[in-house]
């Protein structure tokens, strides 16, 4: 993908796009085509690590045993250990509730199978249980701020029911370089994931959260 093509789009969707009092984010969109999504060898479901932040706090949840307490509570927004489950035991508003406001849940590797009984009926439909493609599922001994760190750069791309992805990949005010950056990065991870790589690419667009999208050239 061609960089400055990115540039020109970029521009593009800055003058057509009505200034708002708040930093819109900056979504990528993939239209895909020449693959069956019905199989599940063809979807995409992936998680990209970017190389810049994504324009966005992602808010992390840990659920960890007492070896992880202390670290995960210096890097995570909230953490809940094994004494906590009584309050979500059976609570599905609460459980409904947590999993709304969390982007990503780490998760003890041995407190597991406790985890997927109490949280996995919610958490499962919502695809919000910790997940390992992610590196959301650790040992004992796991460095907490560094995962966190990581996170707050990842970005889940997912074409399992429609032959589209889009995720976020920075805001309006981000340094275009990073931006760029990031669009490249994720592009790169879903063609390399596809069947015929750029061959199942339709179109590549991108959008603020409140305006019309912009296509990216592709040659």
């Amino acid at each position: 993908m061609n960089k400055e093509n990115i540039k020109e789009a970029l521009k593009k969707l800055k003058e057509s796009s009505k200034k708002r009092n708040f930093n819109q984010s900056i979504d990528l969109i993939i239209n895909l085509r020449g693959i069956n999504i019905k199989k599940n060898e063809e979807q995409v479901d992936l998680f990209v690590t970017l190389h810049y932040p994504k324009g966005k706090i992602t808010k992390i949840c840990g659920i960890v045993g007492p070896e992880l307490k202390d670290n995960a509570k210096e890097a995570c927004d909230l953490v809940i250990t094994a004494a906590d489950f009584g309050k979500y035991e059976g609570n599905k508003k609460e459980l409904k509730k947590l999993a709304n406001n969390y982007d990503f849940f780490v998760a003890q590797a041995n407190v597991m199978p406790k985890i997927a009984q109490i949280f996995g009926k919610v958490f499962g439909p919502k695809q919000k249980m910790p997940n390992p493609k992610a590196g959301c599922v650790v040992p004992p001994n796991a460095n907490m701020a560094a995962l966190v760190e990581k996170l707050q750069k990842t970005v889940r791309v997912k074409a399992k029911t429609q032959l589209g992805i889009q995720c976020i990949i920075g805001n309006e005010a981000q340094n275009e370089d990073e931006v760029i950056d990031n669009i490249i990065t994720t592009y790169n991870a879903i063609i390399h994931h596809l069947p015929h790589e750029e061959s199942n690419i339709r179109e590549v667009l991108i959008k603020l959260c409140m305006s019309k999208p912009i296509a990216i050239k592709l040659k």
